[in-house]
């Protein structure tokens, strides 16, 4: 036990353990299987002096001294800490309303369960709503920078996000804001703004917003160019996708062609050739989307990479990449046609022919397994004197019989 406290039922449990079971929707003692009475948890401070001194008297076996554990905050308290914030907000006291934020901060780095009853009590709602009031302030972004910088800081420790929360940060003065401070010079600022856009673009709406905002593109563009850390790239990836992912219409044909004149294509390539599994699968997935687009499969069929790497990646790296990179090759191939004698060729230089047999004797989705079996097809005239295969690709694959 770290943190012991005892039950109406007179039996003492871990303090964590005890919670989650009460949590759980338990009303009785583990142990008695008593009704009880009162859900009050007493520390028991013996107890924990005992094992205090257990864990001294062992140190030299390598037991580590369990601290003394602090109180956990209750939902009263952190209510009384939000009235506090509410009228900071109300009044634009910065200094009011960092000094409540570093208690719920302080609060939030005590334990897991002090962050649980932070967030159960409405907290991410009204610092977003803070957000957005400090961001609709007609002043100088460094007016605010600081608050505007720590209410992020303090929402990436709040997901997922309530409705509540999403209104407010999806707001036009939120979301300007955001993209203001991503794109500052400063790695804090742009970390935690593109990670809370990246928890919001699960939102058909807010992408729709976001999609019209001055410099967003760009700015996503060259986090990927210019990476700072995998963190901001991977979100700026998922970013992205929601983008070029969310419809069909017209508004979002313009939005893959805008990142295909940034270079978009070209940068996914270069990036995916070593990249760790998790940015493969999101490149690769951005590279299928953009592919929807005439524009898209123009850059790809210009690009002496293409082929390559998508070959490569079949049967490399995931079940998921494999499915974004034979969807890739099979809209290449399927439309456009001034380019198809060439997919079809440098696929077969490259051993494609033989992976995706394997891919179908391996099994897929029905999907992927319906686009191998169309390229399979369209690739057999091209075939006599052109195979070739790299066995490597093809260590520790397993079979589906």
């Amino acid at each position: 036990m770290k943190d012991p406290v005892t039950l109406s039922s007179g039996i003492t449990y871990d303090r964590d353990s005890i919670e989650k079971w009460l949590e759980d929707g338990n009303f009785t003692c583990p142990l008695t299987n008593q009704v009880l009475r009162s859900f009050d948890r007493i520390p028991n401070h013996t107890l924990r002096k005992m094992i205090q001194d257990w864990c001294e008297e062992n140190r030299n076996s390598g037991v580590e001294r369990i601290p003394t554990p602090k109180v956990p905050i209750t939902g009263t308290e952190v209510s009384e800490i939000l009235r506090s914030i509410e009228a900071s907000m109300q009044r634009l006291d910065q200094c009011g309303f960092l000094e409540s934020l570093k208690k719920i901060n302080k609060w939030g780095l005590e334990s897991e369960r002090n962050r649980r009853c932070i967030v159960d009590n409405g907290t991410a709602a009204t610092l977003a709503s803070a957000f957005d009031a400090f961001s609709s302030d007609d002043q100088p972004l460094e007016r605010h920078y600081n608050v505007l910088e720590e209410i992020l800081s303090a929402l990436n420790w709040m997901f997922p996000l309530e409705d509540e929360a999403r209104k407010f940060l999806g707001s036009k003065a939120s979301l300007n804001m955001m993209v203001r401070l991503m794109n500052r010079n400063d790695f804090s600022s742009a970390k935690n703004a593109i990670l809370v856009v990246k928890e919001l673009c699960y939102d058909q709406e807010f992408v729709e917003a976001l999609m019209g905002v001055e410099q967003v593109h760009e700015i996503l563009v060259r986090f990927i160019k210019e990476p700072i850390c995998h963190t901001i790239t991977k979100a700026s990836l998922m970013v992205i996708f929601s983008m070029v992912s969310s419809s069909t219409s017209n508004h979002h044909e313009r939005v893959k062609k805008q990142f295909v004149e940034m270079g978009l294509v070209p940068l996914l390539l270069n990036m995916v050739i070593d990249g760790e599994k998790h940015l493969n699968e999101i490149g690769l997935g951005v590279f299928d989307r953009i592919l929807d687009s005439k524009e898209g499969r123009e850059a790809a069929c210009e690009n002496d990479l293409t082929v390559p790497v998508l070959v490569k990646k079949i049967l490399r790296v995931s079940e998921l990449a494999t499915e974004y990179s034979v969807s890739t090759i099979w809209k290449l191939s399927r439309f456009e046609k001034s380019h198809e004698g060439r997919v079809l060729f440098e696929a077969l230089q490259v051993g494609a022919f033989q992976k995706l047999v394997l891919l179908l004797q391996c099994g897929c989705g029905d999907s992927t397994k319906e686009k191998a079996t169309q390229l399979l097809k369209l690739l057999s005239p091209y075939r006599a004197g052109l195979e070739c295969i790299e066995s490597a690709d093809f260590k520790n694959l397993k079979r589906s019989f």
